[in-house]
């Protein structure tokens, strides 16, 4: 026996979010508060995921460009030294929720060489409008 009709009507399918994001960004920071990173500089790894609204996306202006990204991470850089990666990736995070268009901010800053025996310490924070 065929099956018959469903008893209702699927709704028409919409995208709830858009996600954009960079992985893997390598920048030379100075970091760290300890006296052996005074003074120098030591490579970050960062990955940032921005969760944007459900609107159209026609062209670039509708979306967040991946260099506003990096440019932002390159402007902490060069603001000088950070003490802790939670302070740079917050740094970045919020530069990110300055575009309005963006709704969350999820960034992970590793420190590859930061501890004997692992790939990369680091951290991971999430802000939400």
């Amino acid at each position: 026996m065929a099956p018959g009709p469903l008893p209702f009507q699927a709704p028409e399918p919409h995208r709830e979010t858009l996600t954009v994001f960079v992985r893997g960004l390598e920048v030379q920071a100075g970091i760290g508060v300890h006296d052996h990173e005074q003074g120098r500089l030591q490579t970050l790894v960062i990955d940032v995921s921005l969760e944007l609204g459900a609107g159209d996306v026609d062209g670039l202006s509708d979306t967040v460009n991946y260099e506003t990204v990096a440019e932002a991470a390159r402007a902490i850089v060069a603001a000088g030294h950070v003490g802790l990666v939670e302070t740079f990736a917050d740094r970045l995070a919020l530069a990110c929720l300055d575009d309005p268009r963006v709704r969350a901010a999820r960034v992970r800053v590793e420190k590859p060489g930061a501890l004997a025996g692992t790939i990369a310490p680091g951290c991971e924070v999430v802000w939400r409008r």
